[in-house]
C-alpha cells in the first residue's frame, strides 16, 4: 500500500479557487448549512459504510441541522463536534473511514470557522477517491479522482447559493 495522503486536491487549482470565490459571496449561515448538508449526503454514507453501527457522526450532523435551524445552542454542539474529531483521530489504521469521519467533523465545525467549508473537502476528496479506488492507486489517480470530487462540490454549492446574498462571510484564506 502506498503512502497515503489524510488529504487529497490542490488549493491552487481552478475547482478549487473557483469554489474560494463562490463561497466569499455567500454568508456564514449559508455555507455551514451547505456543508454539513454536503457532508451529510456524501461522506456520512462512506463512514458508515466502513463503521457500522458508529452513531457519533450521525448525531453530531443532526444537532448541527438543528443548529442551522435555531433549534439547539453553540454550547450544545461544542462538546458534539470535540468528540466527532476523536472520532476520526481513532481511525488512523482505516484511511477511508478516518478521511470521511475528518470530512464530516470538519465540515459540521463550519458551524463556527466558516473557512472549514473549503477545508472539509480536501478530507472529503480523500475519502471519496480512496473507497472509489481502493488503497493501491497512483498519486495522479488519487488528485483525478480529488479534482472530480471538487467539481462535484462546486456544482453543489452553485445550487445552494442564495444570489446577491446580504453580508457575505469575510472569509480569510489562509492557503
Amino acid at each position: 500500500m502506498p503512502n497515503l495522503r489524510k488529504m487529497l486536491g490542490n488549493v491552487q487549482s481552478e475547482e478549487c479557487r473557483s469554489l474560494m470565490r463562490l463561497m466569499e459571496t455567500q454568508s456564514k449561515k449559508t455555507l455551514a448549512d451547505w456543508a454539513v448538508a454536503y457532508a451529510k449526503a456524501h461522506y456520512l454514507p462512506v463512514f458508515e459504510a466502513a463503521c457500522p453501527g458508529e452513531r457519533c457522526l450521525m448525531e453530531t450532523v443532526a444537532t448541527c441541522e438543528a443548529y442551522g435551524k435555531g433549534q439547539t445552542s453553540l454550547n450544545e454542539l461544542k462538546p458534539l463536534l470535540r468528540e466527532a474529531a476523536q472520532v476520526a483521530h481513532a481511525l488512523a489504521d482505516h484511511p477511508v473511514a478516518q478521511a470521511a469521519a475528518r470530512a464530516v467533523s470538519v465540515a459540521c465545525s463550519t458551524v463556527q470557522t466558516p473557512t472549514n467549508a473549503l477545508g472539509y473537502l480536501f478530507y472529503g476528496a480523500a475519502a471519496i477517491a480512496y473507497s472509489q479506488a481502493g488503497l493501491d492507486r497512483t498519486a495522479e489517480e488519487y488528485e483525478e479522482l480529488a479534482a472530480v470530487e471538487f467539481q462535484r462540490a462546486y456544482a453543489s454549492l452553485q445550487k445552494a447559493c442564495i444570489p446577491d446574498e446580504p453580508h457575505p462571510a469575510k472569509l480569510h484564506w489562509n492557503c
